[in-house]
């Protein structure tokens, strides 16, 4: 049984940093694609960034390139988002998602962590 479980979240002042964990279970994470992504309320879910197997070549969102860093533990099964100067408007649940390489949907979904930013 796959399980993504998100850490990290929480309350923090515009200007703060959070750093979001994703731990895997039940699945080879080195065969993954692990991404984030965010929805806000009354908004629809979005991508935030996106890291290969191997930890390279990460993909952002444009909302927070600049702001954001995924990176990835292979040995631990844990898959991590930084999040610095926050904005209001990165207030959100956050959830980490798993894919196959060679599959472009994300198969597996955690449950979400909340983001509260305030101004």
């Amino acid at each position: 049984q796959v399980q993504l479980v998100e850490s990290g979240g929480g309350l923090v002042q515009a200007g703060g940093s959070l750093r979001l964990s994703c731990a895997a279970s039940g699945l080879t994470f080195s065969r993954y694609v692990m991404g984030w992504f965010r929805q806000a309320p009354g908004k629809e879910r979005e991508f935030v960034a996106a890291i290969s197997w191997s930890g390279g070549t990460p993909a952002y969102a444009d909302s927070v390139k600049g702001r954001a860093t995924i990176s990835r533990d292979n040995a631990k099964n844990t898959v991590y988002l930084q999040m610095n100067s926050l904005k209001p408007e990165d207030t959100a649940v956050y959830y980490c998602a798993a894919r196959l390489v060679t599959i472009s949907e994300y198969d597996y979904w955690g449950q979400g962590t909340q983001v509260t930013v305030s101004s």
